[in-house]
């Protein structure tokens, strides 16, 4: 057994922290993740700052902010245009877990290389002339992960593809089952490591980066569906802040196969568990389960994320490690970048955190000690085209305020007080003009402290 305490970190695309159980939102069937809550600390108040999957992403491994790390959009061939990719040079999460003598494995979901010049060997363009889809090649461009079973992205979730080892862009390798099954087989293998992918011999992370319950949601295997029988829409999407007219008929025609897929992504994470019991790892694993973004399924007549309502700036995030972490709830308001800086102090390299990472550490809060708390977690939603741009905005325990931006520099104030109204039905910005005022000063302090070219506008 090794002295230092393995990783497995399990984040599906798009799940949002409503659909878990022990939650009692959503009507969900997560009998898994219900046990593991109750084995671990389970964050209540967890932001996904700019909650759209590769600028998540690019929190995660580079520990910085999207105007810090380059990735303020999502990855694709529109955006190659202004550098909007991790870098090749940035130092990552997976680098100093390299360096120090990790054995590291991704599997799955990628999403922050640029669009490679053989478009044709991956997903090809999509009907809006995009190329989405990116081949990721052995060496730096995969920052100290030695086990590589991954794609960049592409939404053919009974169909999937996936780079293997050390494959060239024309070996991709073609599946023909659901990816989170086939994913989640990998991931049992590499644990039980019956196939020598890693070297037992040194400590290992493991990225599982599923898809599901991500768009396409009528991609899901019938044996998840059929679990909800014929329960109508009126009884899953049971939030008032659903849209009842028209706008809401994408979230009636989904729902079933969203909280399906839920359902799946619950089952394989059951499996990953099991196969750490298995093989006697569990009291030496720091088991992390969390999402880039939620989704809005209907919520104030969206679908999809990157806005500030609670459906898609939440992400579910539980952390188990027996004997270390406590169990329960912490209202701790913890950021995506905060999770680089506080996993590699909690595995024990406090002392190589680069410099350059701007996430909080919050370890010594994870095992129980007391820590300065942060008033407020950043909201960002970035554009690569306009970078001092869109919306920026600050959640506090108690509320959520946001600035909308114009291209003609005018600028909305939106905020919600989330314990009178925790569906957010009602902007109170013009009655509540102090509160603004302190949150504005607030949101600037986070853009100061990030390099933000907002607040030079």
């Amino acid at each position: 057994m090794p002295d230092r305490p393995n990783l497995v970190f399990v984040f599906p695309d798009e799940y949002r922290p409503q659909a878990v159980g022990v939650a009692n939102e959503d009507p969900v069937i997560t009998p898994n993740l219900d046990a593991f809550a109750g084995e671990s600390l389970v964050f209540t108040d967890a932001i996904s700052n700019r909650p759209v999957c590769s600028p998540y992403r690019a929190m995660l491994f580079s520990g910085k902010y999207p105007h810090a790390n380059g990735v303020l959009g999502n990855v694709n061939s529109s955006t190659v245009q202004y550098e909007n990719f991790l870098r090749e040079d940035e130092r990552c999460f997976s680098d100093v877990l390299h360096e120090a003598g990790y054995a590291q494995g991704y599997i799955g979901k990628l999403h922050l290389d640029p669009p490679n010049e053989e478009a044709y060997y991956t997903e090809g363009p999509r009907g809006d002339g995009r190329v989405w889809d990116s081949y990721t090649p052995p060496g730096p461009r995969r920052h100290g992960f030695d086990f590589w079973h991954s794609y960049g992205c592409c939404d053919w979730h009974n169909q999937p593809h996936y780079w293997h080892g050390d494959a060239r862009i024309d070996q991709r390798l073609e599946v023909h089952e659901w990816s989170t099954k086939h994913e989640t087989d990998v991931a049992v293998d590499y644990i039980e490591n019956s196939t020598g992918w890693r070297d037992p011999d040194k400590p290992f992370s493991l990225f599982v980066a599923f898809n599901p319950p991500h768009m396409p949601f009528d991609q899901v295997p019938a044996e998840y569906v059929e679990r909800y029988g014929d329960a109508t829409h009126e009884e899953l999407l049971t939030r008032p802040n659903v849209a009842a007219d028209e706008r809401g008929d994408r979230a009636r025609r989904d729902v079933k196969n969203y909280f399906a897929m839920v359902t799946g992504v619950d089952e394989h994470f059951g499996r990953i568990l099991q196969a750490l019991d298995d093989q006697r790892l569990k009291e030496n694993t720091i088991v992390v389960f969390t999402s880039d973004h939620g989704e809005m399924m209907g919520s104030h007549g969206l679908m999809g994320k990157s806005v500030w309502y609670e459906e898609s700036m939440k992400v579910p995030l539980m952390v188990r490690w027996p004997g270390h972490i406590g169990v329960g709830t912490d209202d701790l308001l913890i950021g995506t970048a905060d999770l680089t800086s506080t996993l590699l102090s909690l595995i024990g390299h406090k002392d190589v955190i680069p410099d350059a990472m701007q996430g909080n550490d919050y370890a010594a809060g994870l095992l129980c000690e007391e820590i300065d708390r942060p008033s407020s977690a950043l909201y960002l939603e970035t554009n690569p085209g306009w970078p001092e741009g869109g919306r920026r905005g600050v959640r506090t325990h108690r509320y959520t305020y946001v600035v909308e931006r114009s291209r003609e520099g005018d600028e909305c104030e939106i905020l919600h007080d989330n314990q009178e109204d925790p569906y957010q039905l009602a902007n109170v910005a013009e009655d509540q003009s102090g509160v603004v005022s302190d949150l504005k000063g607030e949101m600037e302090g986070w853009l100061r402290k990030t390099g933000d070219p907002w607040i030079e506008n």
